[in-house]
């Protein structure tokens, strides 16, 4: 082969490496354009990134905005469970509670998430 054949072969490659590397670090997840089935796989695998005490826009960068939400005032906390799809139960084209996994945030830090944290937002 020619020397400037295989040099043009070599910079093309290089230009599109480099694209493809500015692509995946300067191009974030956009969870609203995903699909369902997308957002709750995505959301399975950003759930397990979380930690107590992490704050909610924190939260809301990491997963994007919540698929349900609900707040309330009790004494001096402000209490906000938000509610992010992980599961598929029917293809009816709307995502519900028992579909999701709670997230339960008092003045907007992560106090509890999973089975159970639905029922202690609605106790206090």
């Amino acid at each position: 082969m020619n020397s400037k054949v295989i040099q043009r072969i070599g910079i093309g490659v290089f230009i599109y490496v480099s694209l493809v590397v500015v692509l995946i670090l300067f191009n974030p997840d956009d969870t609203s354009s995903m699909g369902w089935e997308d957002r709750q796989e995505y959301n399975k695998v950003q759930l397990t990134k979380i930690k107590i005490g992490d704050l909610r826009s924190s939260i809301v960068e990491l997963l994007g905005p919540p698929d349900i939400s609900e707040a309330k005032q009790v004494g001096d906390a402000q209490l906000q469970v938000m509610f992010y799809r992980t599961t598929w139960n029917q293809s009816d084209g709307i995502t519900t509670q028992d579909e999701c996994t709670p997230l339960l945030f008092q003045d907007d830090k992560l106090i509890a998430w999973g089975d159970g944290t639905y029922q202690s937002y609605l106790k206090r």
